[in-house]
C-alpha cells in the first residue's frame, strides 16, 4: 500500500506549477452541482485538499468548509494562505483519507486534482467511499475527478515534461503500465530557496508518484458495494457524456441509505 508521504518538495512550488489549472471553472461545475442538489449553504468536506486552493474557493461561495489532507507542507500552507484577512473560518485536518474521521455529518464531499487516482488499490476506494457515505447527510451528494485511462495511455505514457521558472523548475519522467494500470512519474525539484542571499541557491528534492487508472464500471460497483448511489459520470471539460479521449471525468454519487431509514 502506497503511504502518502509525498508532496514534500512539490508542495512549496505546487500552485506555481499548477497556475494553468482552470480552478474558477471547476469551482463553477462543483456549486452548480451542489446547487441543484439544493445544497446552497452548510458543511461541505474537501478530500485531498492540497494547499487549499478549492477549499478557499468554495468557502468564498458561502460553504463551511473542512479540509482534509495526508501532506503537513501542503496543510502548511493552505493554512498560510488563509491569513489573508478574508476572514475564513476553514478547518484543515491532516488525515489520510482512508482513515479520516469528522466530529459529525457534511452536506457534501468534493475531491478533485485527480486525488482518487492516489489510491492504488480497490479496497482503498471502498473504504474512502464508505466513510464518505458514513459522513454524509441523508441525500448529500459526493463529487469527485478521475484521471482516465486514455490520458495516462496516450497523454503521458512514456514521456518526459519539463520546465523552468525563476522559482524553481522541475523534470517530470513519466512511466505507464498498461497491464497494471499504474501511473509513476519521478518528479526532480529544483526549488529556490527564499533564505539565500543572492536569491541563487536552489534546493534539489526528488519524489516518486503512483497513480491508477480506474474503469467508471468498477468505480460504479465500488460506489454501490459502499452504500453510494452511482447518480453518473461526466466529460470534465464539457460536462457531456464521457468520450473515448476523455482525460479527466467527474463522478457523481448520492447518500441514500440514511434516508431510506
Amino acid at each position: 500500500m502506497q503511504e502518502f508521504d509525498i508532496y514534500q518538495g512539490f508542495a512549496r512550488v505546487y500552485d506555481m506549477f499548477m497556475d494553468n489549472v482552470p480552478y474558477e471553472a471547476w469551482r463553477d461545475y462543483l456549486v452548480k452541482e451542489l446547487k441543484r442538489a439544493g445544497i446552497t449553504e452548510g458543511l461541505v468536506l474537501d478530500l485531498g485538499c492540497g494547499t487549499g486552493k478549492m477549499t478557499r474557493l468554495l468557502a468564498d461561495c458561502g460553504y463551511d468548509m473542512i479540509g482534509v489532507d495526508a501532506s503537513e507542507e501542503m496543510l502548511m500552507l493552505a493554512r498560510e494562505a488563509d491569513c489573508d484577512g478574508s476572514g475564513r473560518d476553514i478547518l484543515y485536518l491532516l488525515q489520510d483519507m482512508r482513515e479520516f474521521e469528522l466530529y459529525g455529518t457534511v452536506r457534501a464531499v468534493i475531491s478533485v486534482c485527480d486525488s482518487m487516482n492516489y489510491l492504488m488499490q480497490e479496497e482503498d476506494l471502498r473504504t474512502v467511499f464508505s466513510l464518505v457515505s458514513n459522513y454524509l447527510d441523508p441525500g448529500g451528494i459526493f463529487i469527485f475527478d478521475l484521471n482516465t485511462i486514455y490520458k495516462y495511455e496516450h497523454l503521458l505514457a512514456e514521456r518526459t515534461i519539463c520546465e523552468n521558472r525563476e522559482e524553481g523548475s522541475f523534470i517530470w519522467e513519466n512511466y505507464y503500465d498498461e497491464e497494471e494500470r499504474v501511473n509513476e512519474y519521478d518528479l526532480t525539484l529544483f526549488v529556490r530557496e527564499e533564505s539565500s542571499l543572492d536569491g541563487e541557491l536552489y534546493r534539489r528534492y526528488e519524489e516518486t508518484h503512483f497513480q491508477r487508472a480506474y474503469d467508471p464500471k468498477a468505480i460504479k460497483r465500488l460506489l454501490k458495494e459502499a452504500g453510494l448511489l452511482f447518480v453518473g459520470a461526466y466529460d470534465a471539460d464539457d460536462g457531456g457524456e464521457i468520450r473515448e479521449d476523455s482525460t479527466r471525468i467527474y463522478i457523481i454519487a448520492k447518500e441514500c441509505q440514511k434516508g431510506e431509514k
